[in-house]
This record gives structure tokens, sequence and C-alpha cells, in this order.
């Protein structure tokens, strides 16, 4: 979350600085109990203040917006621990402007997120400084520093070219799928990453597997049978606990569900095979029997060694860096280039005011502060229901603070709810204007119980009658539209039959309706 450096409370930076040279040294001071007791607690203060902002870059990271309050206010108690200071006989000032400088370098200003500037703070990054003087040849130094091993993944994985081949391709081809993946995983994060956190799991391969298998769409399926955000396939998801659950729905959909299964699964992996990540990303796409065969009949050699490696097929050789590759950037955006958006993900519900579709909520909420609205948000968050399935009244919704907000502010009522109602309801073949006149074409030799066609005379199958009126009981998931074409009536002769009126049309599940003006 963004922090402000302009400090416009207490003693600006700059103001303190010349101050700093007019106040007298410790030394030459005289320094009684009392004083040395009041410094004590300025330095207390001060170490207090300098956790609290760090916990608060940590909540930025996570794109909580308790950081920015949280950030400013650890500035104010900086600020006024310093102008204490310089009121206190004895107290060390040039220590305490120190660990206030320190504190403001790890700070990321979101105005100048979009510069590449050096000293820019990767708020994935661990803040260390991770560019050393060091006098070796150009392209050791380079590798070096786009491996650094400030992270524990960093030293789990092999940063080789297959690996740097893969990251050559999420900045490239692959880029914008990358960066979807990671506005996805910031809604589901909250969902799945406690249990691999629970687990001592790296949160960069959560990230690298489930953008490799999804994109970060839950309901994506394979023609294979795999579904989900990390694409189960049916006989794993239920060794672990996944698959139709009592009303139905296949919880290799669920978020939460799914997070706790993988995390078990790679755990488990993870502990057959050495604490091998590359092994077990092998088990996780070409199959887990095949993966420890391959482990034990070599004897543990490392996956890259070439007769490890040649025993598992080519989707497997592209899968395993290409996932290791994303998990890479995403501890590393800063050295290559990359800016992950920021994105307002913080969880919260809201409760239905009145039947609506997801379809028609991502029309009202529009699209403000993201960049592709909120459809996949609401889908992901809410797997059980489609996007266009009526979802009735009183049924509470997850998503996030802003959700929750735009929700109250353009989905229950006033012309962007109205508008959003009007466009779910609307219908193509609506559009189309029927000719109720009679053309002259002659004489005709009818044929007995099958019409014919006014231009060529010809007999033609005969359809039933505008008049006959059957009845249809609506399903979960119906509304009018569905229904008109599924039955090819005329929708506005339809809703009149019913008394159904414009714009939403709205029916409810065992609702009964009256076919009128239907051909089929």
């Amino acid at each position: 979350m963004p922090f402000s450096l302009s400090l416009p409370r207490g003693w600006p930076l700059l103001a303190v600085l010349p101050l700093i040279f007019l106040a007298p040294s410790a030394q030459a001071q005289r320094v009684s109990a009392r004083d040395r007791e009041a410094v004590e607690v300025l330095d207390q203060r001060m170490v207090a203040a300098e956790k609290r902002y760090r916990d608060a870059l940590v909540l930025g990271a996570n794109s909580d917006p308790r950081g920015t309050t949280e950030g400013d206010a650890a500035l104010e108690d900086m600020e006024d621990v310093m102008t204490a200071c310089l009121k206190q006989r004895g107290c060390p000032v040039h220590t305490m402007l120190a660990a206030y400088k320190r504190l403001l370098k790890q700070n990321v200003d979101a105005e100048s997120s979009a510069s590449d500037t050096e000293g820019d703070v990767d708020l994935l990054d661990d803040g260390s400084d991770h560019a050393e003087a060091v006098a070796l040849p150009e392209a050791a130094r380079a590798a070096r520093l786009l491996n650094d091993q400030r992270h524990a993944f960093d030293r789990m994985v092999q940063y080789n070219p297959a690996v740097q081949a893969g990251i050559r391709r999420w900045l490239t081809d692959m880029r914008v799928s990358l960066i979807t993946s990671y506005e996805n995983y910031q809604y589901v994060r909250p969902a799945m990453w406690p249990a691999w956190q629970g687990h001592g799991l790296p949160e960069a391969l959560l990230f690298g597997i489930m953008a490799k298998e999804s994109n970060g769409r839950v309901h994506a399926s394979s023609r294979a049978g795999a579904a989900g955000l990390m694409q189960f396939m049916p006989a794993t998801g239920r060794r672990f606990g996944l698959g139709p659950d009592g009303t139905g729905f296949d919880t290799r959909f669920d978020p939460t569900a799914v997070g706790m299964a993988s995390a078990e699964y790679l755990d488990e992996r993870m502990r057959a095979l050495n604490k091998s990540i590359e092994y077990s990303l092998a088990a996780y796409n070409g199959g887990e029997g095949r993966a420890q065969r391959v482990y034990s009949q070599f004897g543990g050699r490392g996956f890259w060694d070439e007769a490890v490696y040649n025993q598992f097929p080519g989707e497997t050789k592209d899968y395993v860096p290409m996932v290791i590759a994303a998990a890479w950037l995403f501890l590393h955006p800063k050295q290559y280039g990359l800016e992950f958006p920021r994105v307002d993900a913080q969880p919260a519900n809201f409760v239905l005011a009145k039947p609506a579709s997801i379809y028609e909520l991502t029309i009202c909420l529009g699209n403000g502060g993201t960049r592709d609205g909120y459809m996949r948000a609401l889908r992901n968050l809410n797997p059980r229901y489609e996007a266009d399935a009526w979802i009735p009244a009183g049924t509470p919704m997850k998503g996030t603070a802003r959700i929750a907000s735009l929700y109250a502010r353009n989905c229950v009522s006033g012309p962007r709810a109205d508008l959003a109602r009007t466009l779910i309801a609307a219908e193509v073949g609506a559009a189309i204007v029927r000719s109720t006149g009679t053309v002259d074409v002659g004489e005709l030799t009818p044929v007995e119980g099958v019409p014919t066609t006014v231009a060529t005379g010809q007999p033609q199958p005969a359809k039933p009658k505008l008049a006959q009126v059957r009845e249809y009981r609506v399903a979960r998931g119906d509304n009018l539209g569905r229904i008109a074409r599924k039955f090819d009536c005329e929708l506005k002769a339809l809703a009149q039959a019913n008394g159904l009126k414009a714009p939403d049309y709205s029916v409810r599940p065992g609702q009964e309706l009256k076919l009128q003006g239907c051909r089929k």
C-alpha cells in the first residue's frame, strides 16, 4: 500500500537535518540518571514504531488497506520521537535519524511504482540489497545478480537455462497470462495460501502451479478431466477429499478445498522425493508413480541429470521449468522489469438485496479500480453459481471490501442497477419485426393438414399453432430469455401471458409458466 514520503506532520525530514548539527552531542552534555531514563523510553518508542512500520509494509504487500493507515501512524510516531529527542538532553539524534532513514528506504510510494529506477523495492522481496559490487566477468556477475538466493525458494531449485527460457516465455508471449494469473491469485489467496503456509510450502510454488495449470480460473477444465485452479484429476482429487458433495457441486472448483488438497499432495510428494521441487512437479504433471519410480531407479539423482530428465515425457519437461519460472518471477519481478498490478483484494461478504446473476453484478459493479472488472473475481469466489444463473435474494456472496461497497452503491437500486437488469433481459429475437400482412400469389393447391409456402406453393411440415398453450415449470438457473429460446417463443407475448413486467421479466424456480406464443 502507498505510504506518503512528504511527511507534512511534525518535523519534516529536511527540517530535522540542520537541527541535528546544532544539537550538542551526548558527550558534550551533562546527562543525569533521569535523562538516561528518558532517552531509554524514547529508544523503546522508536523500536516500537519501527516494528509497526515494518508490519505495515507487510500489510501493504498483501494488499491490505490497513497498511496505509498503520504506515502513516508509524511515521507519525517516529517523527514525534525525533522531535522529543531533539529536546531531550543526551538523546542520540544521529542514531534515531539513521533508524528513520533506514525504514524510509524500504517504503514504496504507489505514485512512483511505474518508474523503473534503481532502488525500487520489490514488495515480495525481503528488502535486502542484492546488487553487490563483485569483480566477476560480466556474464557471471549477471547470473549472480539474477540468482541472489535471498529467498528460501531460490535455494530449493536450480536457476538454469531451462528455467531462464521459461522466464523468457512468461515475459514475452505469455506476459498477459502471467499478469492475469497474478490478479486472479490475489482474490483467492486468502482461501488458498493458509494451507500451504501451514505445511511450510513456498507461496511462490503455489502461484507457479496455479499460473501454469489454470491462469487462476476456478472453473478451468481440461479434455482429460482435470478441473479447477490446480487441475486435479478425479481420482487424485478423491484421495484428498475433492469431488461431488451432497449438492452435486464438485469441490475441485472450491478454492479453499483445493488449497488444502494441493498443499497435502505437494507435502506428500516432497517428503517422498527428498524435498525435490523438480521431482514433485514432475509427479504433479506426469504421474506420481512415474516420478517415484524414476527417483528410486536412479538413486535420487537430480531431475536435470540427463538420464533422469529423459525418463519424462515432453509435456513434463516443459511443465517443470515453466512452473519454476512463474514462481521465480513472483518473487523477483523488479529484476526483470515486471510490475504486477496492485489488487485491492481484502475479503468481505455482502448479501444480495434482490435476485441477481453474476453477469448482472458484473455490469452494475463496473470496473472501477481494476482493468477487467469483477466477473472473474465473483466467479472464483462464488464457484457454485453459473454466471447466468439467477441467485435468490438474501444469498450471502463472497467478494472484497471494494466489491461490497460498489454493490451497495450501484446494484441495489438506481440507474446503474436498472440498466444492468435491462441489459440482462435483452433478447436479440425481440428486435425482429415480424410481418403480419398477406401476399396474393394466385391459386394454390392445399394439402390437407399441411400448409404451403407462399413463395413456392410446396408443402412444408406443419408447426404447432400459436394458440396451443402448454405449461412449463421453471428450473434452477432459468430466465425468461432462455425459456423463450428453448420453446421458440415471442418474449413479449410470453411475458404478457404470465404477467411478467419489463425490464427484468424475473422468474423463480418452480414457477409455472404458460407457453403462450411458442412454436416448439
